[in-house]
């Protein structure tokens, strides 16, 4: 069924002899979602002539970026399109054009290499495409807000095939939406505004779990209205407390002094490599506060903790817009927490009615009573208008 597809566009379907080699998603839980066939699209039209057979045929079909979703939607037992052959970027002053199946790693070390960068996340692997579509946090963020706030357009293909050029002042909806709003259509090109690439440094603090109370409660105060310029992130678990991110100015400071201080200056892509910590395995759970958490549930927190508590200062630029200016709506929260671990229901459980109600859409939840919610608040009726015109229920996008 496949050989109706573009000469150009190979396809790799479930019989071929590589078909367990090609590029799974990043998440072993989906590894046995196994889909129709694989197309490695290498333009726009290829993706459109995907889309065309999966329309003919009555399939679902996702684009792969990076792999990385928490709750699979780059894996399909219909078509997936592999998009890592458009992964050109060329620079151009301060504005990047970027291939969609482009990943982190080789986005700045090319942007560096102009003596640029964008604010974006630290895992060398993560897609810009999903990561931009879902909002974008990173080290830099407190100073330039959002991955998808430094969009400044964007190539997409369409449901029914048509491949258009959005931005502010062209399908002005649809930028609207792809800022924060997740999926309408195959994006496959992106343009950015980019920032100066940075002198930073990075550090990683620790202390023992006995001092997890006090550190939690500084932390709160501290790190949301701290100077734009420092990012400090507080990973909690058993095994000890870990303050880390990076700065370009003053340095961060504690309430403790911490057991271990390391601080490097690196180039901006080295620096990014150092802060991929080792995490706690296992699902997770998140959600924004816009106040900080009471102590006595902090001790409650603490006492059954079993797992990893990650905590993610917001403010600076990332609060600069309004809720409304864009399709991502988490413009007025002090931090993100997320719980990892093999239960992440039982902390967040004890956590979750101090907290806004307000989902990071890059960590998805599809246990929420309401996601949609969630994930895009009062933006959510407008989002379901773009959404019903460029991506209609029953298109095959999913």
């Amino acid at each position: 069924m496949f050989t109706v597809l573009r000469k150009t566009c190979a396809v790799t379907e479930p019989d071929d002899p590589g078909y367990d080699t090609v590029r799974k998603p990043v998440m072993e839980r989906f590894h046995h979602v196994r889909p129709r066939a694989i197309v490695h699209c290498a333009s726009a039209a290829d993706v459109a002539s995907a889309l065309d057979v999966a329309r003919q045929h009555g399939l679902p079909l996702v684009p792969r970026g990076g792999g990385h979703c928490f709750a699979g939607s780059s894996s399909t037992t219909g078509i997936v399109l592999d998009m890592s052959g458009l992964d050109t970027i060329t620079v151009s002053g301060d504005e990047a054009v970027i291939g969609a199946g482009a990943r982190l790693a080789e986005v700045y070390a090319t942007l560096h290499r102009h003596g640029r960068t964008l604010p974006a996340g630290c895992g060398a692997t993560v897609g810009i495409t999903g990561l931009t579509l879902g909002g974008g946090l990173g080290l830099l963020g407190r100073t330039y807000g959002l991955t998808c706030d430094r969009l400044r357009g964007a190539t997409v293909v369409l449901a029914d095939g048509r491949v258009v050029e959005t931005d502010e002042h062209r399908e002005p909806d649809l930028f609207w939406a792809l800022r924060g709003g997740g999926r309408l259509g195959v994006v496959t090109e992106l343009r950015f505004a980019t920032v100066p690439s940075p002198a930073a440094t990075a550090f990683v603090w620790t202390w023992p779990f006995a001092a997890a109370a006090d550190l939690i409660a500084a932390w709160q105060e501290y790190a949301p209205d701290a100077p734009p310029e420092i990012s400090a992130n507080l990973k909690v678990s058993r095994a000890g407390v870990t303050m880390f991110g990076a700065y370009t100015g003053e340095p961060p400071h504690t309430v403790l002094k911490p057991d271990t201080d390391v601080r490097t200056a690196l180039p901006y892509p080295d620096l990014k490599r150092a802060l991929e910590l080792p995490g706690e395995p296992g699902t997770s759970k998140s959600e924004f506060f816009r106040a900080p958490l009471p102590a006595d549930v902090v001790t409650e927190l603490l006492t059954t903790l079993d797992g990893e508590l990650n905590f993610t200062p917001m403010g600076g630029a990332y609060n600069a817009p309004a809720p409304a200016d864009t399709a991502f709506t988490h413009r007025r929260e002090r931090f993100l927490l997320e719980h990892v671990g093999a239960r992440p229901d039982r902390s967040w459980a004890i956590t979750h009615p101090h907290g806004s109600g307000g989902v990071y859409q890059n960590f998805p939840d599809p246990d929420l009573a309401d996601e949609q919610t969630a994930y895009y608040g009062d933006n959510l009726a407008r989002l379901r208008s773009v959404r019903q015109h460029y991506a209609p229920a029953g298109s095959g996008i999913r």
